[in-house]
């Protein structure tokens, strides 16, 4: 008797503890992170999305050091940095800042012919580290936590005032035509993919050579799709392969790539753009993607 009466009270307290719990949030929990929708991208995957950009970026504002210094070199979440702008330049307590810094490809590798010439063209890659909220300002100098990070934050890595980024609904993947025909709009290629990756699928991100300049907005999806039997292929082939193929059966005419209809693999929604570029996440993907294949607006 007394173990049911005792289960009992645990029961009314464990409630009452539950309902006192929702409608009195603890003040730790607090976050800046929206819930993830499962009809648009996530938040990472917006934020920590990189961007390409041939536009100028002012690097005169960047991390400067952090707290423990002696012994830390990079920081993250829930640490305090150092800014090197205070109120002499304007910053208040509770501004945001977004941080990022240039990045290269450590492997210098050209996986499909122009592909520097292209990456040249459309600008520097910029990496999302995090974001920054400002807790204290001196005249010169800020000290902030880092409210947000992709990855660590290092000393010399530009801060600029944090901007809302757009979240692209998705499309249905019941509206994917693998038949689709040309669309008449803007071609470009998959020049390379975030951290430099060279085999890409669904919710990959990827980089293009269509931008702003080629009509090419933040909501876009454009069409991944390679040429047949061209001279660009993933294996080892001869030419003409694509019509003749010794043991294998041989066409009367001989065929060429713009002969045979397009192979379409996939598709991404445009995250941001620059000028001459777009960060393409990738939604719907038939089979694996490479750097070199072809993109167009649908």
């Amino acid at each position: 008797m007394r173990a049911i009466a005792a289960g009992t009270v645990l029961g009314i307290f464990l409630a009452g503890a539950s309902a006192w719990t929702q409608s009195n949030p603890q003040q730790g929990a607090s976050t800046t992170q929206p819930v993830a929708s499962t009809a648009s991208p996530g938040y990472s995957s917006i934020y920590c999305s990189n961007f390409v950009t041939s536009d100028r970026v002012n690097e005169d504002a960047y991390v400067i050091s952090g707290e423990e210094s002696a012994s830390k070199i990079v920081f993250t979440l829930r640490d305090v940095v150092s800014i090197n702008r205070g109120s002499n330049q304007g910053v208040r307590v509770g501004d945001r800042y977004s941080v990022f810094r240039g990045d290269l490809d450590p492997l210098k590798v050209q996986w499909f012919k122009w592909q520097d010439q292209l990456h040249k063209a459309m600008g520097t890659l910029y990496k999302d580290a995090g974001q920054l909220k400002v807790v204290n300002v001196q005249p010169n100098v800020s000290v902030a936590e880092v409210i947000f990070a992709c990855e660590y934050i290092q000393r010399g890595d530009i801060i600029s005032p944090f901007q809302e980024r757009p979240f692209p609904p998705y499309k249905p993947a019941s509206e994917f035509d693998k038949f689709a025909p040309v669309s008449g709009k803007s071609v470009g290629m998959v020049v390379f993919g975030k951290d430099f990756g060279q085999v890409f699928g669904k919710l990959s991100t990827v980089y293009v050579n269509l931008g702003t300049s080629q009509g090419v907005h933040t909501g876009d999806y454009l069409r991944i799709f390679r040429y047949q039997g061209s001279h660009a292929e993933l294996t080892s082939n001869f030419q003409d392969f694509q019509y003749s193929m010794y043991g294998f059966g041989t066409t009367p005419a001989r065929y060429q790539w713009n002969d045979l209809p397009r192979d379409i693999i996939g598709e991404g929604v445009v995250l941001n753009t620059g000028p001459n570029s777009s960060t393409l996440l990738i939604t719907l993907a038939r089979r694996d993607m490479y750097p070199g294949d072809y993109v167009e607006v649908e």
